[in-house]
């Protein structure tokens, strides 16, 4: 049996991600052979993988992906921040965003494309969570294509090309996809990620969210305690404000600080069709004492 070093150890750490016991454990199980060690780690964590898709996700890495005309993007989670420098992680998600591009946002016919490994995407993703010991999901994914034009892609704080923890896609119909438009693609990525706007334009904006919004200015102008027809004036000032806040087309333009978005747009004459931003664990409510909890399940307190 080869002996059991700190170098050992250490490369199948690099490897794997798993932790560092459970490294130890696979080597001296596989008698220091790095090869077995995997094995013996996949074979652990898959007997446990049941138990970790109980456990939090909410960090983890947004992929995308570009060709002609056409882009993805992706989210997909893991339990701790850890796990998104990890290497296998991020071709994962590298891989899994290619394959949106290919296949379309459907989760499920996702999940069952075979990557360059020979395993689906869900037998990919188990393999992780065996080998790096943390739950993982494929949450979301958005395809956007245009018949002319570009469809930009812009990742905010990128750990790698393509990777980041805000992604954003951009569909631009333009009679063609040359440097400007790309430049401006990429910019209007810049623009969103900054300002988060929950709609395209007015039109598309939940009806929902204008009345409950409505609401909200009747009382705060009522208190106000002014005549019937001023406050309707000033209810109407404040949705259009409103507007500009959260309707990315009637934004101010955060590049100049001056233009609206739509003007930008007139004026390179283009037009946006679609966009999206993801921004990872958005919406997910994390558990606060999860980490707590493994210490103290693992130390036996």
């Amino acid at each position: 049996m080869a002996a059991i070093t700190a170098a050992l150890v250490k490369e199948l750490r690099e490897k794997t991600g798993a932790g560092m016991m459970d490294c130890k454990k696979a080597l001296n199980e596989a008698n220091g052979e790095i090869e077995g060690a995997i094995d013996w780690l996949r074979t652990k964590g898959l007997a446990a993988a049941a138990k970790k898709s109980g456990r939090t996700a909410a960090e983890g890495l947004v992929g995308v992906a570009s060709e002609d005309k056409k882009a993805a993007m992706v989210e997909v989670n893991a339990e701790t921040d850890f796990v998104a420098r990890n290497e296998a992680f991020q071709n994962f998600v590298e891989s899994v965003a290619k394959v949106a591009l290919k296949v379309g946002e459907d989760l499920e016919a996702i999940k069952a494309a075979t990557l360059e490994t020979g395993r689906t995407v869900a037998d990919e993703l188990t393999h992780l969570i065996a080998t790096i010991g943390e739950n993982m999901s494929l949450r979301r994914a958005r395809v956007f294509t245009v018949p002319s034009g570009v469809v930009a892609t812009y990742v905010h704080g990128a750990l790698r090309p393509g990777l980041g923890k805000i992604g954003v896609l951009a569909a631009i119909e333009a009679p063609s996809a040359d440097d400007a438009i790309a430049q401006l693609g990429r910019q209007i990525g810049m623009h969103v990620a900054a300002t988060r706007p929950s709609s395209l334009d007015v039109t598309s904006l939940n009806p929902e969210e204008v009345e409950r919004e409505r609401a909200v200015l009747i009382e705060q102008a009522r208190a106000s305690g002014k005549p019937e027809a001023i406050i309707e004036k000033m209810i109407e000032g404040r949705i259009r404000k409103f507007y500009e806040e959260v309707v990315l087309l009637e934004q101010v333009w955060v590049h100049d600080g001056e233009s609206r978005v739509k003007s930008v747009l007139e004026k390179a004459g283009v037009k946006l069709v679609g966009f999206d931003r993801f921004q990872l664990g958005e919406g997910i409510e994390k558990e606060a004492d999860d980490f707590a909890a493994e210490v103290a399940k693992v130390s036996g307190v």
